[in-house]
């Protein structure tokens, strides 16, 4: 019996009544058709065309839809909830929800996120590469002749906001050049897109939200990369990247807004955008810019190291007036997760300063008692630093302090490239929602639904461990190449591929099917003296070259 109630904050709810007649002993098989179009005769004709069709069939090939998609990588190891993570739900949040519906519980927007869709787009390239194809070229038209772009916008009018945003342009590059890399689909580069127009940001401008024109000119793909790196190439006082009104980490808008405040964490990012991007570089016989590039990813390491050490991991940023953010002077965010992390991911840091701030982080940041990993500690609440809206969450709530998984799945990333596998492996389960959701007390706790990436786990009384923002969020696909690349070892690049696990201590091995194109190769990891063979033929150099012949090839793979 329903009450009868409608309004904020009450559940939702559909009610559909029929009366079914069954005989005794009888079987019967009840269908019930929810659907959606945008009128009534369109309703009227997608109902008239199932009630016709063969139900059975149309469920199966529902089912084959999806099992092609998430079939592009699949494993079977000793620990099934990863499994069950990597083998459909992941990549099933990701295109289902962060590229097709752009929408959830928690956001029912529609837009796209200039560097959030793009991320999803980075791990789509095995399952579904033409997706990820067109979606590089969807957002490289939204970017202006200057460079930036809009920070999100709506289609079909496409309205959007052009911002300060100091990351989001240099995901562009950093996209493409992964889905070349595993692609190799060299001809993207060469794929024409216009500018967009619209007028300048005002000098004290933030933000502005703006139906934007479209120039005359297209231009390549890659020319739209080139301009996205050199808006980039600024730098402050210190040598570092300016950090505009954000740099990732949205909510420090205030951090850099007048132009002089840099990033450290963008510093990294950046140096990583340029290394990444240098081989296209090469292959575009672009001289002169490989030139640019290798020497600002230079000066950046450089200038990273001279001053943005605190003694024992990086800073944060420095605001526009010269005060530090992420040092142990502050009173709060003494340290953050991300310039720590991607110290090791860039590749550009010093390493023993590097896994020094490593193990600061696992020290001050990881709270295995309450299974999540934070963004950075102290939280804002009551000290003199104002670095933007952030403030404005609860101290210990998403990226106040709390854990923000896209984050915290870095963290993890950054102990595998370590070779810390027992650390990775271990702050892994700490991130996989099935193990947040594995007996009745921990699901009353967690709260939300187990099977799909969470944005943020809260980390402050009394929701200590509670969920928040699932299914709409960018951790998904970072999630997954957190299990595919730096667990499982997987890589593919320049037509080759090579599985170099970072192998869990206490199991025997694993097996991974991997897609490429007609050919599908079955790789059986297992213990032992380092031996990589395809075919029976053994591969000095551990690597393997792919063929689209549609054949299934055995591959072997034994490391310690």
């Amino acid at each position: 019996v329903f009450s009868g109630r409608v309004g904020s904050g009450l559940d939702p709810c559909a009610a559909l009544q029929a009366m079914i007649e069954i005989e005794p002993h009888g079987v019967a098989e009840i269908v019930f058709f929810l659907g959606d179009a945008s009128d009534e005769t369109e309703a009227r004709s997608l109902i008239g065309r199932y009630r016709q069709a063969d139900l059975d069939v149309v469920l199966s090939q529902v089912q084959g839809f999806w099992d092609d998609i998430v079939g592009g990588v699949q494993v079977k190891s000793p620990d099934r909830s990863m499994d069950i993570m990597l083998n459909g739900w992941l990549t099933y949040q990701t295109l289902a929800c962060r590229v097709w519906a752009r929408s959830a519980f928690y956001q029912a927007s529609g837009a796209y996120g200039f560097r959030d869709q793009l991320q999803d787009a980075m791990a789509l390239v095995h399952a579904e590469p033409s997706q990820a194809r067109a979606h590089l070229l969807r957002a490289a038209g939204r970017q202006f002749a200057e460079g930036d772009v809009q920070h999100w916008w709506h289609p079909p009018i496409d309205r959007g906001v052009r911002t300060r945003f100091s990351d989001d342009f240099l995901w562009l590059p950093l996209a493409v050049a992964r889905y070349v890399t595993v692609t190799g689909d060299i001809a993207v580069l060469d794929e024409r897109l216009p500018f967009l127009t619209g007028r300048a940001l005002h000098e004290d401008e933030e933000a502005y939200y703006d139906l934007a024109g479209r120039g005359e000119e297209a231009v390549p793909l890659y020319e739209h990369c080139v301009r996205a790196i050199r808006n980039g190439l600024r730098t402050g006082a210190h040598g570092l990247p300016l950090m505009g009104c954000g740099d990732w980490n949205d909510g420090m808008n205030l951090v850099g807004i007048k132009g002089q405040g840099e990033s450290v964490w963008l510093a990294f990012f950046l140096a990583e955008v340029l290394n990444r991007f240098l081989p296209l570089v090469g292959v575009r016989g672009d001289a002169a810019f490989a030139v640019e590039c290798r020497n600002h990813a230079r000066t950046l390491a450089e200038s990273v190291e001279r001053n943005a050490w605190d003694g024992q991991w990086y800073r944060r940023a420095w605001f526009d007036d010269g005060t530090p953010l992420g040092s142990a002077a502050n009173d709060e965010c003494q340290i953050d997760a991300l310039p720590q992390s991607w110290a090791v991911l860039s590749g550009i840091a010093d390493p023993e300063r590097a896994r020094l701030a490593m193990e600061q982080v696992d020290r001050r940041l990881v709270r295995r008692d309450a299974r999540l990993i934070q963004l950075f500690d102290p939280p804002f609440d009551k000290g003199t630093l104002d670095p933007g809206y952030i403030k404005g969450y609860v101290p210990g709530v998403r990226e106040n302090g709390g854990q923000y998984t896209h984050a915290a799945l870095w963290t993890v990333m950054a102990f595998a490239q370590l070779g810390d596998r027992q650390r990775a492996w271990e702050l892994f389960d700490l991130l996989n929602p099935i193990r947040h959701g594995d007996s009745a007390a921990a699901i009353a706790l967690y709260r939300v639904e187990p099977y799909v990436a969470a944005a943020d786990v809260y980390g402050v009384a009394p929701h200590i461990g509670r969920g928040g923002w699932t299914w709409y969020t960018g951790s998904a696909g970072w999630m997954y190449r957190l299990i595919t690349e730096s667990l499982l070892g997987l890589t593919v690049a320049d037509g080759r591929l090579r599985v170099a696990p970072c192998l869990r201590n206490g199991w025997p091995g694993f097996t991974l099917r991997y897609r490429h194109r007609s050919a599908t190769y079955r790789v059986i990891v297992t213990r032992g003296p380092a031996r990589v063979a395809c075919d029976g033929m053994v591969q000095a150099d551990g690597w393997i070259a792919l063929a689209d012949d549609g054949n299934e090839h055995r591959v072997e793979v034994s490391c310690e």
